[in-house]
C-alpha cells in the first residue's frame, strides 16, 4: 500500500510552498469579479475576469507581481481560506479545508493540467476582461455557473 498524497495527510498550514501552490487546479474561477450585497453579504459572480486573467490559459499573466497591478488581489493563505465564503465549490483549497478529496480532474490527481479544462470546470472561453467593460456595467455580466461547475464531478 502506497503513501498517501500530501493533501490527505497535511493541513493547509502544514504544507510547503510548493505543495500549497500545487493545490491550485488552474480553473481561474477565483479570478472572476464578484459583487457583494452590502446588506446581506451575499456574493454574486460575474463572467468578468481580472485584468491579469488570461481567459484561454486560465492563468495569471503576472502571478509573481500581481498585487502591484491589482492591489486588491487576495493572496490565499491558510487563514484566508478559512475565512473566505466565496471560494468555488471545486477549489482544492476549500476541499482540503473541508476534509474532502480532490476531484479526478485536478492536476494533482490526473497528472495533467488540461483535465480541469476538459472537464468543463475552468473559465476557459467563458470570460470577458474587466478592461473591456465599465465597472458600472458589472451587473450585466452576472452568472451562476461558477457555483455549479463541479456538481456532476466525481471524486
Amino acid at each position: 500500500m502506497g503513501e498517501q498524497p500530501f493533501w490527505k495527510t497535511k493541513s493547509l498550514a502544514e504544507m510547503t510552498n510548493v505543495e500549497w501552490e500545487s493545490l491550485c487546479d488552474g480553473c481561474g474561477l477565483c479570478c472572476l469579479n464578484k459583487l457583494e450585497d452590502w446588506d446581506t453579504g451575499e456574493i454574486a459572480w460575474t463572467s468578468v475576469g481580472c485584468t491579469l486573467l488570461d481567459g484561454q490559459s486560465c492563468q495569471c499573466k503576472d502571478y509573481p507581481n500581481r498585487q502591484a497591478t491589482v492591489p486588491d488581489c487576495i493572496q490565499l493563505t491558510p487563514h484566508e481560506v478559512e475565512t473566505l465564503s466565496w471560494l468555488p465549490p471545486t477549489c482544492g483549497y476549500r476541499l482540503v479545508r473541508d476534509g474532502l478529496d480532490l476531484y479526478w480532474w485536478h492536476p494533482l490527481v490526473s497528472g495533467d493540467p488540461e483535465t480541469v479544462h476538459q472537464a468543463g470546470i475552468s473559465v476557459r472561453g467563458r470570460t470577458i476582461s474587466e478592461d473591456d467593460i465599465d465597472v458600472e456595467d458589472l451587473e450585466d455580466y452576472l452568472v451562476t455557473w461558477p457555483l455549479t461547475v463541479g456538481e456532476r464531478g466525481e471524486r
